[in-house]
């Protein structure tokens, strides 16, 4: 058996980093994510009641949301997903020069000739003014007015007296 030079043996011995040491609870790796949960607050056998086709289809090829206080001109995104018959509402828009955000999610209960109404939560943080939060977890009605092409928040002045202009653009 041929003998290497100290230093060549060194430099072929396997090192840890090239050789994988033995998982331990510490670094195991996770379990694989398991099915995200239902969004919003949903009851079994829960479905969306649809009656306005064209409201529907609006509400599925929307166009983005806003809050004023944001920007009515850069829109945040918003997607409503049918799961099983129940259909769900998940929104975002952030300031783009500031801390300002709005935020929902929940599902969509029933969509009408020109409204629609929504279950789950609605956030805005740090908008008109930092330190402004405002969070609700209800019923909320969303409905067109005077042919505009958005949904506008039906409850304005539910937080703290300011008036929020929340918008869904179809």
């Amino acid at each position: 058996m041929t003998r290497l030079p100290p230093l060549l043996a060194a430099m072929l011995r396997p090192t840890a980093a090239c050789t994988p040491a033995p998982e331990t609870p510490a670094t195991a790796r996770p379990p694989p994510a398991s099915p995200a949960p239902p969004i919003g607050p949903s009851w079994p056998g829960e479905t969306t009641t649809i009656r306005s086709e064209v409201d529907a289809q609006r509400l599925l090829e929307n166009k983005g949301l806003t809050l004023q206080w944001i920007d009515w001109n850069t829109r945040g995104s918003a997607a409503v997903n049918r799961n099983a018959g129940l259909w769900s509402l998940r929104g975002a828009q952030s300031a783009a020069d500031g801390p300002g955000r709005l935020y929902l999610d929940g599902v969509i209960t029933e969509v009408g000739e020109g409204y629609f109404t929504f279950r789950g939560t609605i956030r805005i943080t740090d908008t008109p003014d930092r330190g402004r939060s405002c969070v609700a977890d209800k019923t909320w009605h969303f409905a067109v007015t005077q042919n505009r092409p958005y949904y506008r928040l039906r409850e304005f002045e539910w937080c703290d007296g300011l008036t929020d202009y929340i918008d869904l653009y179809f």
